[in-house]
């Protein structure tokens, strides 16, 4: 209900509810009320399906009425105990983020010990640890598979973490910074400024820097825009530069994809992507191990 600017949708849902749990109330009276006397002919509410199959108006068994009225009697106990009428919160005052952030004090109550053993630890040292490798690869399919994915090989737009091309750096300092504080990579749109056919001639020249099948003459063309634009970010080698997230584009490795139709794609309208910070979210204990995990990942023989 916090998302609401007004109370009166609180009041609303509350009048909803009640209105509703007393109309079913005296529906269920009117209803227990129905009988049918011995020898009585039990009337036919005329409904029928089928020519032959009808629908009678047989009372319910005391038993089922019973169990209606157990429902409606919990429903109220229920709203007075628990939230459910608007901004009610109920006497227990129960919330769910209160029952998160009281079960999130007992984890960490518990596992907090052993975050600061590791924190305590060289980051490769952690990496070369199996137990510690076992909480971070929870932690991992906890956090960053849904961008990352199951098998961390990432996805359009999401880099993988399991090879050893890192945008900003692969060094478990770089690594701890990303995950710490996020990073909001972005490539300008050019489109506007170049217009279609030099943008063409640029991804030409780019594919060519990674020894793509392009176009000769466009990549000529496409080399002197690069040098005066694009070189200020990719370097006037191309092989970018990581204090910036700027890609290497001499080697095969595409986050978005390689094809002209995508690099035009990216020159013209751009990239924005951000990787969210998680300091203040984990923790840095847990950061510390997710660090840990991560640069294991394409660090194998060296973490061992």
């Amino acid at each position: 209900m916090s998302d609401f600017v007004s109370d009166f949708w609180g009041v609303y849902i509350a009048v909803v509810v009640i209105v509703g749990l007393v109309g079913l109330t005296f529906l269920l009276f009117s209803q227990s009320k129905t009988t049918v006397k011995k020898g009585e002919e039990v009337q036919i509410t005329g409904h029928i399906w089928d020519d032959d199959l009808a629908e009678y108006n047989n009372p319910l068994p005391r038993w089922w009425m019973l169990m209606f009225y157990l429902t409606l009697i919990f429903a109220a106990v229920y709203l007075v105990l628990y939230p459910g009428l608007g901004t009610w919160k109920g006497i227990r005052g129960w919330t769910s983020v209160g029952q998160y952030k009281e079960e999130k004090a007992v984890a960490e109550a518990k596992y907090q010990p052993l975050y600061d053993k590791y924190l305590k630890q060289d980051i490769k040292a952690v990496a070369a640890d199996p137990e510690a490798q076992a909480m971070g690869k929870r932690l991992f399919q906890t956090y960053c598979v849904q961008c990352h994915g199951s098998d961390a090989r990432g996805a359009k737009g999401f880099p993988n973490l399991t090879d050893n091309d890192w945008l900003y750096g692969g060094d478990a300092k770089t690594i701890h910074t990303t995950i710490a504080g996020g990073r909001q990579g972005q490539m300008p749109a050019f489109g506007a400024a170049f217009g279609e056919e030099k943008v063409k001639d640029v991804a030409n020249y780019a594919m060519s820097l990674s020894g793509k099948k392009h176009d000769a003459d466009r990549a000529a063309r496409g080399k002197e825009t690069f040098a005066a634009i694009c070189s200020a970010c990719h370097g006037a080698d191309g092989k970018g530069n990581q204090a910036m997230g700027a890609p290497n584009l001499t080697d095969n490795v595409w986050l978005y994809g390689g094809t002209e139709k995508t690099i035009i794609e990216t020159v013209t309208n751009g990239r924005n992507n951000q990787m969210p910070a998680w300091k203040d979210f984990l923790g840095d204990g847990k950061v510390h191990l997710l660090t840990a995990y991560v640069y294991g990942l394409s660090n194998n023989a060296k973490a061992q």
